[in-house]
């Protein structure tokens, strides 16, 4: 089975949907729906930057969905379609409306306000997160754990086996990172972004926003879709909008979700939108030997 994986943030660049934009009628009417709904250029900052606007989580959020669904929509109106969606953290909201759960018009009021608090709260409680490389997942759930008499700090996000992200206050989270590196971790890398996304830092915002979800309503997914939070294939709307409720504040299971969704068939996985960040991890989840991994931001390449 076909698998459309999209990407979250970390992604972007200025240019990122252009391609897409230019190509297609379909990947037009995504802007324009989503320009419509946001209230903010987003064109203008897709394709022209600059980058330190675009990044801003109230503008990324939105901008990097319209690109990942200007793809999808591109892809789709050549033909090219898939039976499974995913997406990373953000990018989970561009597979709830490819797989049939939300509307477009609401896919789009969802990522704004969830831009909006997230923003919000990395301004009240900053915080911030770094990449873990090259260590074992128990030892850096220890090194966490003896971290946190320093303040807030939690394994946020579960990349590839080894790769994962912790989260929290500055203090905690970098003697944490620095216990890491002490403890053999090949790599540390500060991640660029305002706040401590998927940890405890983000539970008001996840209050505010789960209220938010209330209004907006959520159908049966006509595709198969997979969730960041239980790693596993979910089918009941309301469990869903419970899910998405609490992923802002709980870790990414990327790496048990990639493996349920082989074994569940998944075999050609393609990312749809800017870069190549989840076909990357994939590629250190999944045996080479039984998958296809390709990437797909123009859909002009579909035409070679």
């Amino acid at each position: 089975m076909r698998v459309f994986m999209f990407p979250g943030q970390g992604s972007q660049y200025v240019g990122m949907g252009k391609a897409a934009y230019d190509a297609s009628l379909a990947a037009k009417r995504v802007f324009q729906i989503a320009e419509e709904i946001t209230g903010i250029a987003l064109k203008r900052l897709c394709f022209e930057g600059p980058l330190e606007e675009l990044t801003r989580t109230i503008n990324l959020q939105p901008a990097l969905t319209a690109v990942n669904l200007a793809v999808f929509e591109a892809l789709r109106e050549k033909g090219f379609e898939a039976e499974i969606f995913c997406g990373h953290s953000l990018g989970e909201y561009s597979a709830l409306y490819a797989s049939g759960v939300i509307s477009l018009e609401d896919t789009f009021r969802l990522v704004l306000k969830r831009g909006e608090l997230m923003e919000e709260a990395a301004t009240q409680r900053p915080g911030e997160m770094y990449a873990i490389i090259g260590l074992a997942r128990e030892r850096l759930a220890e090194i966490v754990s003896e971290s946190q008499k320093y303040g807030i700090v939690a394994l946020a996000n579960h990349n590839s086996p080894v790769q994962i992200v912790i989260t929290g206050e500055k203090e905690a989270t970098s003697r944490a990172a620095s216990l890491a590196k002490e403890a053999g971790a090949k790599k540390v890398v500060k991640l660029k972004v305002s706040g401590a996304y998927h940890s405890p830092l983000m539970t008001e915002a996840a209050q505010k926003f789960q209220k938010f979800l209330e209004k907006i309503p959520f159908k049966r997914p006509s595709k198969h879709f997979f969730s960041n939070v239980s790693a596993s294939r979910e089918e009941d709307p309301v469990r869903i909008k419970d899910l998405m409720g609490k992923q802002m504040e709980s870790p990414v299971r990327w790496v048990e979700e990639i493996e349920n969704i082989f074994a569940f068939g998944g075999r050609e996985f393609i990312e749809v939108g800017p870069k190549n960040v989840l076909a990357g991890l994939v590629k250190k989840i999944l045996p080479s030997g039984k998958i296809s991994l390709r990437t797909l931001e123009d859909p002009k390449i579909l035409e070679n």
